[in-house]
């Protein structure tokens, strides 16, 4: 945080959305409900103390409910969203186990339900997946609605502020931020959230400046303060002076424009300027996004994650449960391909229902692959389910990873006898599909000509492979700054795979967040990349870059820039190089 001598303060959080607003701040009072008191509840009293917290989630999943029937058609894309908030209202994980906890431990349904949520937060916090550790949000969300019905606690109804004004919140629900009217809320910003969390799709789907995970804007901010939302750098400006407005209003024209121009083109292939079609795909976790990645352009799924059905219930799914979604996927998809990625979490962290040692460091232990080979009953009903979709629609196989010639020979060892079963069950079913490896361990980039003899594609994983390689953890604030997807050994690793691939004739993709930013993308296509996948909202823009980019002046670029030994070096050389073509950016340069 910065604040100038006439009292300008600067803070920066998380881009939620991109854009810029300037405008009066409104305060929403989103605190949350702090619970302190904890008190027994006697035998007699127990069913009634469950009573009472049924009838307040019922309470509030018929607030809920209303405001899905109310969305305006322009926010019928995210009811997918909306209704997972729905399902979480009678969730196992929350519904099940706060109900137990008032019945076995006799306690007020305040302080059960604030006991269960924590340990539901820990729980998604400690999976190694950005995008699943921002789910937590919408658990503590549907736990404050809860809350505030069992301490009648006055709700906010967003949809009747009739000023224009810019929302400060402590945070926002998907639900709240459905019910922002565009001609009266400029954007928002609020204290928790992320880049990823279901809050920051919507305000996408808005289309309006949002900044999440601010820590101490409703501190900061008093109702009425000038502020400038910059939605795109993950900036919050309050009370700015006369020269900081003037800069940010000539922005906002800027950002307008450049808008306008992305819609106009987004229908238009993803071709350089020299004729070399890349290849677009989406990241996607649930089975409703591939509306949006289709909106998007989206050409294939090319990251399926599989852990949210396991997450959601209290055991393992069986093997007809996940034929049913891959197969409403890759039907949705037909003919496009999806790549289905086996399940990467942490067993003894992730799973209460399964019984395993308490682990130091979850990240480097038991996981994704480690966890699949050491638990194979759930490995093979995964496959199974995965083979037996196959036969439905264009599907390929993804172990995410792998660090060692090992690991990939007992994977596929475990393929066989997956294959093996389904053929003495003598169910439908095709094996043949293609098989790839994620490349997010170092040792895995270094090994790279040697895996590519045992599978049929590599996808690279650049937000483990960025952590792993930098030895930090990207939930620790103050490492954070040296998670830079530029620096100059990522991009060694990331050449070296490359080489790999094109050196053992099989496809290469990278799917992980690094694909997403356009500033990276001259890099990656000057290595030689040309396959893709990324959040469904971020192809337009990439595509627009690619558009106009030269292939041949790239990649004699990158031949510079993989002299580079600083990241900043190769940060302010890309800038310098691609100025006319890089998507708006918010700097002072």
């Amino acid at each position: 945080m910065n604040i100038s001598k006439s009292g300008e303060i600067t803070i920066k959080g998380i881009s939620g959305s991109p854009g810029i607003c300037i405008g009066k701040a409104y305060i929403v009072d989103r605190e949350g409900v702090n619970i302190t008191k904890r008190y027994p509840v006697s035998g007699d009293r127990v069913q009634k103390e469950i009573d009472r917290f049924k009838q307040a989630v019922s309470k509030a999943k018929n607030d809920h409910a209303q405001i899905i029937e109310s969305l305006d058609e322009d926010l019928i894309e995210n009811l997918n969203i909306l209704e997972t908030h729905m399902v979480l209202f009678k969730d196992k994980m929350l519904y099940g186990r706060t109900i137990d906890t008032i019945s076995n431990e006799k306690i007020n349904a305040e302080w059960a339900l604030r006991k269960v949520s924590r340990k539901v937060k820990i729980m998604f916090q400690q999976i190694d997946d950005q995008y699943l550790q921002d789910r937590v949000n919408d658990i503590v969300q549907v736990s404050d609605k809860i809350m505030s019905n069992l301490v009648g606690a006055q709700d906010i109804k967003i949809s009747d502020i009739n000023k224009r004004v810019i929302l400060v919140a402590h945070d926002l629900s998907p639900a709240d931020a459905s019910q922002i009217q565009l001609e009266r809320i400029k954007g928002f910003v609020t204290d928790r959230g992320g880049k990823d969390s279901h809050t920051s799709i919507v305000a996408k789907s808005l289309k309006i400046p949002s900044v999440l995970g601010l820590g101490t804007a409703t501190v900061r901010v008093k109702n009425n303060d000038i502020l400038i939302v910059d939605g795109s750098s993950g900036t919050l400006i309050i009370n700015p002076e006369e020269d900081t407005l003037f800069k940010y209003e000539d922005r906002l024209a800027r950002f307008e424009e450049y808008r306008a121009d992305i819609e106009r083109d987004s229908h238009l292939p993803a071709v350089t300027k020299d004729g070399v079609s890349l290849n677009l795909m989406a990241n996607i976790e649930l089975v409703e996004e591939v509306v949006a990645a289709k909106d998007y352009g989206a050409t294939d799924i090319g990251l399926f994650r599989t852990e949210f059905l396991y997450l959601d219930l209290k055991r393992f799914p069986t093997e007809d449960e996940l034929l049913c979604k891959y197969k409403e996927l890759v039907e949705l998809m037909s003919p496009q391909s999806v790549t289905i990625r086996t399940l990467d979490i942490n067993g003894d962290k992730v799973n209460p229902y399964l019984t395993t040692i308490e682990e130091a460091n979850p990240s480097l232990g038991m996981r994704a692959v480690r966890f699949c080979l050491e638990n194979q009953d759930v490995f093979i009903t995964q496959l199974k389910a995965i083979f037996r979709a196959a036969a439905f629609g264009n599907i390929k196989l993804l172990i995410p990873m792998i660090s060692c010639v090992e690991e990939i020979i007992q994977v596929k060892q475990v393929i066989d006898k997956a294959i093996l079963e389904l053929e003495q069950e003598d169910k439908i079913f095709n094996k043949d599909i293609p098989l790839g490896i994620m490349i997010e361990v170092p040792s895995a980039a270094i090994l790279a000509e040697h895996l590519a003899d045992h599978v049929d594609f590599f996808s690279i994983g650049t937000n483990d492979l960025i952590q792993y390689s930098m030895a930090i953890d990207r939930r620790n604030r103050r490492v954070a700054h040296l998670y830079q997807a530029l620096n100059p050994a990522v991009l060694r690793l990331i050449k070296m795979t490359y080489d790999a691939a094109k050196k053992k004739k099989i496809d290469l993709v990278m799917c992980g967040e690094m694909a997403g930013d356009p500033v990276n993308i001259p890099v990656l296509v000057g290595i030689g990349l040309t396959e893709f996948s990324m959040n469904p909202a971020s192809i337009p823009v990439v595509k627009k870059l690619i558009r106009d980019l030269d292939t041949k002046k790239v990649k004699k670029n990158v031949n510079k820039i993989m002299k580079l030994n600083r990241t900043q070096e190769i940060y302010d050389f890309i800038l310098k190089e691609y100025k006319d073509v890089l998507p708006f950016r918010d700097t002072d340069e």
